[in-house]
């Protein structure tokens, strides 16, 4: 997800539980890329957060730790709508991840922070891999701009218009701050089922910068083409 930072607010945005039929239109699932990192600390750090900051939030949250790097769309094989993410979007970002050749890079994951709809951790990182990954993914329609992506790994998702003072003193009291470095060696095509807010990730591709090669897992939405490269088992 990308968020602008918020100027801010007063209260925290009120997030539902609802199904959403006119955003996803009948589409089943929604696709973004995001950074490929060990998350065995992180997650543990997460869940502390979300016990801590449980009277704040919507039950039912369990994505997974991630780092949102660019968002695709609603994967489809005949692409008909302005979200729509096909076969072609995919190719061309590919492509330019190819000619980038990205590198591993190293990335710490810090303290509680807030937009004003999910508290979040904050993520520093070196700015030219993010913005030059970005670049080559920006052929997809909900990618966003340069301008508008803060790096964040999101905790939940607030129940209601909470006082947002009373928030921040929460999110201030939360004493895990000390940060988590973590190295970037890839990025991973990932899915979320577009009725569940909250509701987990599971992993359509991953591509390691290293090997420069797509490893596409079970279920991958598109059909194989020739910048497509290699299968792994999930």
């Amino acid at each position: 997800m990308n968020h602008s930072a918020d100027a801010a607010p007063a209260f925290t945005l009120r997030n539902v539980r609802r199904d959403f039929p006119e955003w996803h239109l009948g589409r089943p699932e929604y696709a973004l890329w995001a950074l490929d990192f060990d998350t065995t600390v992180i997650a543990a750090r997460m869940a502390a957060a979300q016990r801590h900051l449980a009277p704040w939030l919507l039950e039912g949250y369990t994505r997974q730790a991630h780092i949102t790097l660019s968002l695709c769309g609603f994967p489809s094989a005949l692409p008909c709508h302005a979200d729509d993410f096909g076969a072609a979007q995919l190719a061309a970002q590919l492509a330019g991840l190819q000619r980038l050749r990205p590198l591993p890079f190293e990335i710490a994951i810090g303290g509680l922070a807030t937009f004003s709809s999910v508290p979040y951790f904050t993520v520093q990182a070196a700015d030219g891999p993010l913005q030059a990954l970005r670049a080559c993914l920006a052929a997809a329609p909900a990618s966003g701009t340069p301008d508008d992506y803060v790096p964040h790994v999101t905790v939940g998702v607030y129940a209601d218009a909470w006082p947002m003072a009373q928030v921040q003193h929460s999110l201030d009291a939360f004493l895990m701050c000390e940060p988590v470095c973590a190295q970037v060696t890839g990025i991973r095509l990932l899915a979320y089922v577009a009725t569940d807010i909250g509701g987990p990730l599971h992993c359509l591709a991953h591509y390691d910068f290293q090997s420069g090669v797509l490893h596409r897992k079970p279920g991958f939405p598109f059909a194989p083409a020739s910048v497509w490269h290699g299968d792994c088992s999930p």
